[in-house]
């Protein structure tokens, strides 16, 4: 079969880089359907949805009667996962994001225990103030999801000299072990930061809650790189107004987070606006998999990264 339609939310000519090309047989165009959808929209077989995900472009998945394959951007895929036609392979974007996000969870945790945004404030008021603050070096990690940005992320806390504790949807034996998440109970109060990089479905979505946050032991970190539905708000703030653990998040349940949002004044708190994948590191991965995905889909081979049940 030739001439299957590929809609892009790039150029193809960056498919070419690193030493590849993408394969002949296909017909691309670039679209973005916030701001034109093309009369071909009927004709696409393979679509490439904007890395930004929103109301709109889940609508065209409507009209697009020829598609078979959804190849995403995200690693992530509670956005579209709803809208997606029956019949049609959902393919996230599992390889791209390790990289971005395992640099910005180990930087919320430095920069949060190490009093980064203390020095930050003070440096606008123009004020010296030294104190002591704890280190990463001695401490036990949890990270809960442990998967391909698990694992980036436990590659770089072992150099600051942790120990990692490995959390996954079930436990895995051998080396390394993982845990099972129902073991969290027990492991949750013996970890000094517990790094969140699950994704969000209906087993995770407000997976830490009161009970959770009540485990952790006094003066443990937080950090959530992972979709701010899996923790519960209401009860993260008490945690912290209560001043008994910190936290550093990259996500929210609302985003963008509202200007009149508890979070913004909750004590103990580090928030960035969502910028886990959100780096140079982005599109030299995202250009690889999308040319191996169009190379493999137009070679009728057998697809990676294909989304089913739960996950």
């Amino acid at each position: 079969m030739t001439d299957r339609l590929v809609w892009l939310p790039f150029d193809p000519a960056e498919l070419s880089d690193q030493g590849g090309d993408p394969p002949d047989g296909l017909r691309y165009e670039v679209v973005d359907p916030t701001e034109h959808v093309p009369d071909s929209v009927g004709e696409v077989r393979f679509y490439v949805p904007p890395y930004q995900v929103g109301p709109r472009v889940s609508e065209v998945l409507g009209a697009m009667t020829g598609l078979e394959v959804i190849q995403t951007l995200t690693a992530g895929v509670d956005n579209i996962r709803p809208h997606v036609p029956e019949g049609v392979t959902l393919c996230n974007g599992r390889g791209i994001h390790d990289a971005s996000t395992a640099e910005l969870a180990v930087t919320l945790t430095l920069a949060s225990l190490r009093g980064v945004p203390t020095f930050v404030r003070d440096q606008d008021r123009h004020q010296w103030r030294t104190a002591w603050y704890p280190a990463l070096a001695d401490r036990r990690v949890l990270i809960v999801g442990y998967g391909a940005v698990g694992e980036a992320i436990e590659r770089r806390l072992l150099p600051f000299e942790v120990e990692v504790v490995r959390v996954a949807r079930t436990a895995r034996g051998g080396e390394p072990r993982v845990h099972a998440i129902d073991e969290l109970p027990t492991l949750l109060p013996r970890a000094d930061v517990v790094i969140l990089v699950v994704p969000l479905t209906d087993a995770t979505r407000g997976l830490v809650d009161a009970g959770f946050l009540a485990a952790m032991k006094d003066g443990a970190l937080l950090v959530n790189v992972a979709r701010g539905a899996v923790v519960d708000t209401p009860a993260l703030l008490e945690a912290l107004d209560s001043g008994r653990i910190h936290a550093a998040i990259d996500v929210a349940e609302v985003e963008p987070l509202p200007e009149d949002h508890a979070l913004w004044d909750a004590p103990n708190l580090l928030i960035s606006p969502h910028v886990g994948g959100a780096s140079s590191a982005m599109w030299p991965r995202a250009h690889r998999l999308v040319r191996e995905q169009l190379h493999r889909y137009a070679a009728g081979e057998e697809l990676v990264n294909i989304m089913s049940g739960d996950y």
